[in-house]
């Protein structure tokens, strides 16, 4: 018999069946990336994590409704909703660029490493420049309810007054509404608030705002939490089956999109919330300043002082799917070579499945039904709240006696061809469907080895135009264009990226 579906959900604290809203169908919905910036490894783990959920569901059966959006507008420094420049602005103020072109640049960067680390793109992927009347339309409902007030052209939601009435803010997030009124912030706008709690649903922009919308209260923009209640909204309803985002949103984002939510319908937006756990670096939590980072492009090509060698982003997403989604992942050097040893394992032990023959004349009955055990346990652990870690443990399992078999430690008699078939099914499924895994051509050394000789076509392309040697610098340029490789000149000096 199937088991059911377990999800652990953020706001009740436990384990519960999925249980759609319409039945064969899920609609989930994922915070996506700011893009005012390349994408970080830390973004990358969780949208590898939304994506077994999304490939399991679907193997489940279910029609799923994927909407991951675009955070193009409203997200200020430091996660403020006053007192601070808007991000995408201010990269476009620094660069002399329009705030679209930094969006487009870094959508189409996002889009591209989600590609390498195999993600499937999801049902739709909105954008907050793209859905601004919808989040107008939300605030005037929030304050028609009585939730939303107005001071000097920006609406400010009433979290004490919300708190009061419905009994919820800080539910998700564990946080008490008594301690946040006693939370002290220096906020340029703070005077502006009944409460320091409260937070901006719409921010009157000043004149050096590049971003702003006419709105019945000010030429501005939309708070960054209401553009996720406003698509979730218009995309799955008012009320959906899964919303999910990293750990860091559960505070403030989440809960403000909870009020929202309930400040604009009386509807909870999601049954269940899911957060995934952050991804750790050397032991430590990652910081620039520090020094204690390391960007995708570097894992791939191994120039970091935090790493021997470059590693593939197979061997990376195998990596990651070797911790649970809500556990914390430390990235070590020693940890990605151990991973590359797995995968490696893994890939070869699914290869030599392949070439098994059973012949089932002298059936070893415990060994099959041990095997038959195995692949009810993978299913089993992915039902368990996507328990990855464990799925993979049993299919480690199943690979130490395939290999017996393959290298003639257990005679092929033994294994019956009901059972050879069922693995090779499941490994198939498991590894490339579910798991997102695929067959790599060749080695992580091949990574560095390309940057490498990258490094040196790029110095002499330099050389060449600072000797203004034109020609030469345009013939290595169109030449590596049409070998697949875009090299751009900037400010900071040249990169380069395949397309």
């Amino acid at each position: 018999m199937q088991s059911q579906l377990k999800i652990f959900n953020t706001i009740t604290g436990k384990k519960e069946e999925l249980v759609p809203l319409v039945k064969g169908r899920v609609g989930m919905y994922v915070c996506g990336p700011t893009v005012y910036s390349d994408v970080h490894l830390g973004n990358c783990r969780t949208f590898v994590s939304f994506d077994l959920i999304y490939r399991y569901l679907l193997f489940k059966g279910y029609k799923v409704r994927y909407v991951r959006n675009i955070t193009d507008v409203g997200h200020l420094e430091g996660d403020s909703d006053t007192g601070a420049e808007d991000k995408i602005s201010k990269k476009a103020r620094l660069e002399q660029l329009e705030p679209m072109e930094i969006a487009q640049k870094y959508t189409l960067g996002f889009h591209q490493m989600m590609d390498i680390f195999n993600n499937l793109p999801p049902s739709i992927e909105p954008r907050a420049t793209g859905h601004i009347l919808e989040q107008i339309e939300m605030v005037s409902e929030i304050m028609k309810n009585g939730y939303g007030y107005e001071v000097n052209g920006s609406v400010y939601f009433d979290t004490v007054k919300f708190a009061r009435e419905k009994g919820i803010y800080g539910q998700l997030s564990g946080r008490k509404i008594e301690d946040l009124l006693t939370e002290t912030r220096d906020l340029k706008k703070q005077d502006e608030k009944r409460n320091p709690s409260d937070f901006a649903i719409w921010i009157k922009a000043d004149p050096s705002h590049l971003m702003r919308w006419n709105s019945p209260w000010s030429i501005g923009f939309p708070g960054w939490h209401l553009e996720c209640s406003a698509m979730s909204t218009k995309y799955l309803g008012r009320t959906f089956d899964i919303h999910g985002g990293g750990g860091d949103l559960k505070f403030p984002h989440h809960e403000n999109e909870v009020a929202q939510n309930y400040g604009a319908c009386n509807c909870a937006p999601a049954k269940i919330w899911m957060h995934g756990n952050m991804l750790l670096l050397n032991g430590k939590k990652m910081s620039k300043s520090d020094g204690n980072t390391v960007t995708p492009e570097q894992l791939f090509t191994g120039d970091s002082p935090h790493l021997s060698k470059g590693y593939t982003p197979m061997t990376v997403r195998f990596f990651m799917l070797q911790s649970h989604y809500r556990s914390t992942l430390d990235l070590t050097d020693e940890a990605l070579q151990a991973a590359e040893k797995g995968f490696k394992r893994l890939m070869e032990g699914y290869k030599n499945l392949l070439t098994l023959e059973a012949k089932g004349s002298d059936e070893d009955v415990e060994m099959n039904n041990r095997l038959e055990a195995i692949i009810r346990e993978i299913f089993e652990n992915m039902d368990d709240d996507f328990n990855s870690p464990r799925a993979l443990a049993s299919l480690f399992e199943a690979v130490t006696t395939i290999n017996a078999i393959k290298n003639g430690h257990i005679a092929a008699e033994m294994l019956r061809d009901d059972v050879l078939n069922s693995l090779q099914s499941t490994f198939r499924t498991v590894l490339f469907d579910i798991f997102g895994l695929k067959e790599e051509q060749s080695d992580s050394s091949d990574y560095g080895l390309t940057a490498d000789l990258m490094g040196l076509i790029l110095k002499l392309r330099h050389q060449a135009r600072e000797e203004k040697n034109w020609s030469m610098a345009d013939t290595i340029r169109d030449t590596l264009k049409e070998l697949g490789v875009e090299v751009k000149d900037g400010k900071d000096g040249t990169s380069w990226s395949v397309n």
